[in-house]
């Protein structure tokens, strides 16, 4: 909503709060939402404009996707956004991711690669940095764990299996999923991705817990070295 009038100026029925009493939550666009949970706005702006200016400042993604990247020193840079209505926003972005994770936690079947993504999107495709997961799985395919094994850019050099099987064999896992994001949106492989992958696939054979899929998470779009025909 690109209205820049004082909320008190907006005939009331068009109001966000008022507008989500009548019709529901549902109704509202995302800056009328945040404007309702901002509650206020500051001298020179409204709740709806200092919405519009938050749903604007991410750089790479623009809208709510782009508030789950925003730092509290980026959020405080708009004027009227102090302490206070920085955590909230930071909190209203982790809850909502958390709201998701919960979502796909209750369909995930480790079985299928899609179903797998689905669990771990929004967990992971707004990370700034890449993270590396050993997901440990029983021989029923049921999950037991998850460690993180390594964050920053997948490195051959800096990737070591011996941390992935250690973290597997505290966990009596008999077979391990690795997944991991890629900041970029692109989920497509890069070439250290596939030596890392047949490194840790040779390791798994030789210890009996073989690695089951490496699955990469962009933004809302994955692969999956399985379905992908790169696991040998």
């Amino acid at each position: 909503m690109n209205d820049n009038r004082k909320i008190k100026e907006i005939p009331n029925e068009n109001r966000p709060y008022e507008k989500c009493l009548k019709l529901g939550a549902q109704a509202l666009t995302d800056e009328e939402l945040l404007a309702v949970l901002l509650r206020s706005g500051s001298s020179g702006s409204s709740s709806l404009e200092l919405a519009g200016e938050v749903l604007h400042l991410s750089r790479d993604k623009e809208g709510l996707p782009g508030l789950n990247q925003l730092s509290l020193q980026q959020l405080k840079s708009i004027r009227g956004i102090g302490t206070v209505k920085a955590v909230q926003l930071k909190c209203i972005g982790e809850l909502s991711k958390r709201i998701a994770v919960s979502v796909a936690e209750k369909g995930v079947s480790f079985d299928h690669p899609a179903s797998i993504a689905n669990f771990y999107m929004e967990q992971l495709r707004h990370q700034e940095q890449e993270l590396l997961l050993c997901m440990m799985l029983d021989c029923k395919n049921h999950r037991l764990g998850e460690e993180i094994v390594f964050k920053g850019t997948v490195n051959m050099s800096l990737v070591n299996p011996r941390e992935i099987f250690l973290a597997a064999l505290s966990y009596h896992a008999v077979g391990i999923l690795l997944v991991h994001n890629h900041p970029s949106g692109d989920p497509s492989p890069s070439q250290a991705d596939i030596k890392i992958t047949k490194r840790v696939q040779s390791a798994g054979a030789m210890l009996g817990i073989p690695l089951l899929d490496h699955i990469i998470i962009g933004d809302c779009r994955y692969i999956s070295f399985r379905e992908q025909g790169l696991l040998e």
